[in-house]
């Protein structure tokens, strides 16, 4: 009896052992498959998490480097198809960092995603974000513009070195906002200087450059004037950085400037716009890209302060501000939470030897005193100007009509201007027809600029309009503007 149950087990036993070989014997043939949704993962300083999606016919797992500040959701999984969160927690460390995640699946399918941090350098200055808050903030980006007629720069005072008075003029008074209202200008840019305002360490705006500048802006609302805030050329921390070497610190500058900036002026309403650069110094589309970044941070650090600014309109520059680099390389614009908010900017000095008071010849090209049909000079026919008049004029503002305002994307002339020469030291021998010629400059440009949906904001320094006692130090130049506006 004992004998026949023995054997009997052992039988059993063989037939387990034989199926479950069976078994194993054809789970082993499976051929191991895996599939992996990103190769590739950048993340923004201040961390976040995305999905990332694996598919695999067998069990497999995630090998992760960076424990420390790189979570995944789950570290393993059986065959099927399964979303995996990351995420990662801020980066303060003040440099990028990098790892690598190993999928695994069985013993010949591996897939790596690489993941990228950014670095904050400083501390998070968006410390009370507040409820959206529409009110008084009903233009979109198209509506806003139409309500520009001329703009007007207070240019060499708040983003002037060494301080608001520090070039020569005065500080900025409401009389002289009104006086400039007077002359037929409804909008005002305000060139403005932070970090050379700001701790160098932790990039804190001092609180009392933070109301002066407020107490500006609040001039000009007082005054029915629409105002464009930027960051001015502000010591070239950001437009002579323009490079993937300098990217992480410069966005965490931008970052954190423009959360306390946009704190600060939370409560004007559509009157004020912000504008994310000056003249950002771009000469390939590899650091277009670059700029572009520097803007997403831009409109990123401006929403997230939350009240008005979660509707305010905002403004960014095209490579080095110029019309044909702007054409060629800016085809595409922040990404944005609200729809329609955003407006381009572009400055016009062409050409550059009539425009600009050079200081002598030099070996790119002669001073021009002479331009445009009708103004030029047979008295000194050498410094008539041989290139960027009127057909030049009209091909650059119609390349921004057809690239942005035929869509509907507004476009502000930030900067624009010419300047008599009467009282430099290379004065014109034809004096009439250099006058006469800077008048018809400022007409025509004015006028082809809002002719292809343009905005202009003329460049003044306080040589058209005397800030001290608010009187015109040149009729002919406020003449010859409101001559192209109308």
């Amino acid at each position: 009896m004992n004998v026949k149950i023995s054997r009997r087990y052992a039988i059993v036993g063989l037939l387990f052992f034989a199926i479950t070989a069976a078994y194993c014997s054809k789970k082993s043939t499976v051929t191991p498959e895996l599939s992996v949704s990103s190769a590739e993962i950048i993340f923004q300083p201040d961390g976040g998490a995305a999905d990332v999606s694996i598919a695999s016919n067998v069990d497999w797992n995630i090998s992760n480097p960076a424990s420390g500040w790189l979570q995944v959701s789950q570290a393993n999984g059986s065959g099927g198809n399964m979303t995996v969160k990351v995420s990662t927690v801020p980066n303060t460390t003040g440099a990028s960092r990098s790892a690598v995640l190993v999928i695994s699946a069985g013993s010949s399918q591996v897939r790596r995603v690489n993941i990228k941090q950014g670095s904050s350098m400083y501390p998070g200055y968006n410390v009370s974000p507040a409820p959206a808050d529409a009110s008084g903030m009903e233009s979109n980006a198209v509506q806003l513009a139409a309500k520009f007629k001329l703009g007007w720069n207070i240019g060499n005072t708040l983003e002037a070195t060494g301080g608001e008075t520090s070039w020569g003029n005065p500080l900025i008074t409401e009389s002289y906002i009104k006086a400039v209202k007077q002359q037929g200008f409804n909008a005002i840019r305000l060139p403005c200087a932070w970090d050379l305002h700001s701790d160098k360490a932790t990039a804190k705006i001092q609180d009392e450059w933070l109301n002066r500048v407020k107490q500006v802006v609040q001039y000009c609302v007082n005054n029915d004037m629409y105002v464009l805030l930027n960051i001015h050329w502000d010591g070239g921390w950001l437009e002579n950085n323009i490079s993937k070497v300098k990217q992480d610190s410069v966005n965490a500058k931008q970052k954190a400037f423009w959360e306390q900036i946009a704190t600060k002026m939370r409560d004007f309403d559509e009157h004020l716009m912000f504008a994310s650069a000056n003249e950002p110094a771009v000469e390939t589309q590899e650091q277009m890209d670059v700029l572009a970044g520097y803007h997403q941070t831009f409109v990123n650090a401006v929403r997230s302060t939350g009240g008005r600014n979660s509707y305010r309109v905002l403004v960014v520059q095209g490579p080095s501000t110029n019309i044909e680099k702007s054409n060629d390389w800016m085809n595409t614009l922040p990404t944005d939470k609200v729809k329609d908010r955003m407006m381009v900017e572009v400055h016009y000095y062409s050409p550059s030897q009539f425009c600009l008071l050079m200081d002598g010849d030099a070996s790119w090209g002669k001073m021009f005193y002479y331009w445009g049909a009708g103004h030029h000079s047979t008295i000194e026919p050498e410094r008539n100007a041989t290139w960027g008049e009127e057909s030049d004029v009209d091909k650059s503002f119609s390349l921004v009509k057809t690239k942005f305002t035929n869509k509907q994307i507004p476009v502000l002339l930030g900067e624009y201007g010419t300047y008599r020469r009467d009282n430099s030291k290379h004065v014109p021998k034809d004096l009439a027809t250099h006058n006469d010629a800077v008048d018809y400059w400022l007409t025509y440009v004015t006028r082809q600029a809002i002719l292809n949906g343009v905005k202009p904001f003329y460049w003044d320094t306080g040589g058209a309009l005397d800030r001290r006692n608010n009187t015109v130090l040149d009729q002919r130049t406020m003449n010859a503007i409101r001559a192209g506006g109308n």
